[in-house]
């Protein structure tokens, strides 16, 4: 079990300097995509992610949904 407990803490690190990341990122290059809603989530949602730090930001417009929908 002490494999499961220190892999679960090096996630947790890692966890962390993502989000210092995402915090620090200006997110000036934004692109739509499917991500999930969730970490346990199978169901994707469009939403806006930021191209450098992966943030998922907000959500697109119904009209810009359906420019992405259609390619």
């Amino acid at each position: 079990m002490k494999k499961v407990a220190k892999l679960l803490e090096e996630r947790q690190k890692i966890n962390k300097k993502i989000e210092d990341i995402q915090k620090r990122c200006p997110h000036f290059n934004t692109t739509i995509k499917q991500v999930r809603k969730n970490v346990d989530s199978t169901s994707p949602s469009i939403r806006y992610v930021c191209d450098e730090c992966l943030m998922v930001l907000g959500y697109p417009n119904q009209q810009k949904i359906k420019k992405y929908l259609n390619g």
